[in-house]
This record gives C-alpha cells, structure tokens and sequence, in this order.
C-alpha cells in the first residue's frame, strides 16, 4: 500500500450498474437520533436534490435510518430514476427506545425488502444489503432469503453489510455478492482483508463513516498538512486518499450541510502525490 493504484471516477457494481465512486449516505436525512423525521423535512429533500445536481448518482440509504424517514425522502427525490442508483439495507429494527435490534429472519428481511420498494417507490431496489448478521440466525438463510428477493425481481443485486471475508465466501456459495459495506477511512482500516478480498473478486467496497471526526482526529497532523497544500479542508482529503486507496472502494459521506455537500463531491477532484498518498498509508 505504499504506491497509489490508477484514479478511476467510476465502478460498476455487479458489472453493469456504474455509478460515480462518491455516493450519498442518506442516513444525514433522518431525525435526531436517527430516529423519525427530521425537523425540517424540506431542507433534506433539497440537501438530496442538491447532491443529484452536483453528479451524484450513487444514493445508500436504510430502513432503520429514521425508522423509513430516510427512504421516504430518497422515494420521493428519486423515485425510479434510472441514471440514479439506489441502495438500501435490512435487517436492524430501531427500537422506540433507541436500541437497535437485529433480525435476519428470511420471512422479515423479505418483508422489509418490499416495504423498502414501496418507501422507494420503485419496482427494483438497485441493490439491497443484509445490514447486519444476525447470530441467531443461519447466515446461509439470510443470503438465500435476498437471493430468492432476487430472483423475483425485488432487488436487482445482493450486498452485504458489517461482514467478514468468510462471510462473504459462504454467501457467494449462494449468490453473486455485488458490494460489501463496511467501516474503513484513513484512520480505521480493521476491515483491510476485506477489501483486498473485494479487489481481488471485482466487489464494490462501499465504506461507511469515511470521514469519522473521532477518527481523523488520529491523523489531523498530516491530514491538515497535506490539507494546506491543496486548498482543501482535512476531510476532503480523508476522502481523496479513499479514492487512491483502491478503484473498489465507494466512499458514502453523509451531510445536511450544502457547503459540506459541495466539498465532498469537489473531493473527487483531488489528486494526492505518491509522497503524500504514502504519507497517508503509514
């Protein structure tokens, strides 16, 4: 990891369904807490509608991000626009008390896959992650409920979501896995192996928290640094070293900041040294 792989603007997830690498995670959309609506439920249709004029075409979103609030605004923004891909995920219940429960029950990840469509207001989901494995449950299971949503023209492609490299070999027995999304910036890369698992089999790696304060904070020295030498805010460049990191890896910076919106989609702009894509990589 000492040298910079080829910038490439796009991946094609599955092969076929090619987006811009920096998405949209619409989790910034739901309620405080990540619980309902937001107060302003207009300023977060205009943030999405925002972030589509400036290119984005690449939306993840979920069905516990506000208990379905997050869906709603990406249906009614997006509905079935073919030049926009929508990814959603199922299988964490957000409890009135905050907690979250997971549920990997194929009769409920199927359930809440077709009330994901009808939030969607889609007749396919892009793609449809199995947010979090469920330790009561087969994992095998779950995979074959997602598969079978596949088959019936639910979900167009399977993803996984918080797994590891054996996971998603005992899922692609059952399926083609077309993404895996998992926690990784510049700071935390305890997900290293599945990344490279994802390079070495042509896997989108979607990483979530991208650009995680406490993270950063690790590495704000030379972040900063190289920060002043592009004009650029530490962030931005948290996301450019993502992009040089590998051509598989799909950042997902959330905002409801429009001058932050900008600023991630601008990052896809910046083009790191090898001296300082090393510097970040130590």
């Amino acid at each position: 990891m000492n040298e910079s792989p080829n910038h490439s603007d796009t991946f094609d997830i599955g092969g076929e369904l090619t987006v811009d690498r920096v998405g949209f995670g619409a989790m910034s959309l739901a309620g405080s807490g990540n619980m309902g609506w937001p107060d302003d439920v207009s300023h977060a249709r205009t943030v999405l509608e925002r972030a589509l004029e400036l290119g984005v075409d690449f939306v993840d979103t979920a069905d516990m991000y506000g208990n379905g609030s997050s869906e709603s605004i990406v249906g009614e923004v997006v509905g079935d626009d073919d030049d926009v891909a929508v990814a959603t995920k199922g299988a964490i219940m957000k409890q009135p008390d905050a907690n979250t429960v997971v549920n990997g029950d194929p009769a409920y990840l199927k359930n809440a896959a077709l009330r994901s469509r009808v939030r969607l207001r889609t007749e396919t989901i892009d793609l449809y992650y199995y947010h979090f494995p469920d330790e009561d449950v087969p994992f095998e299971d779950s995979v074959t409920a997602l598969s079978e949503l596949q088959d019936d023209g639910v979900i167009e492609h399977v993803g996984l979501s918080n797994v590891s490299v054996d996971q998603i070999e005992r899922a692609r027995e059952i399926t083609d896995v077309a993404a895996v999304q998992n926690r990784y910036n510049v700071a935390d890369r305890e997900h290293e192996d599945v990344l490279e698992y994802c390079e070495d089999h042509d896997i989108a790696f979607v990483a979530y928290s991208p650009m995680a304060k406490a993270d950063l904070d690790e590495r704000s020295d030379v972040l900063d640094e190289i920060a002043d030498a592009h004009d650029a805010t530490r962030y931005q460049i948290a996301l450019a070293w993502l992009l040089a990191r590998s051509p598989n890896v799909l950042p997902i910076p959330g905002t409801a900041n429009l001058e932050h919106l900008a600023d991630n989609v601008a990052a896809a702009e910046i083009e790191l040294t090898d001296e300082e894509y090393t510097r970040l990589s130590e």
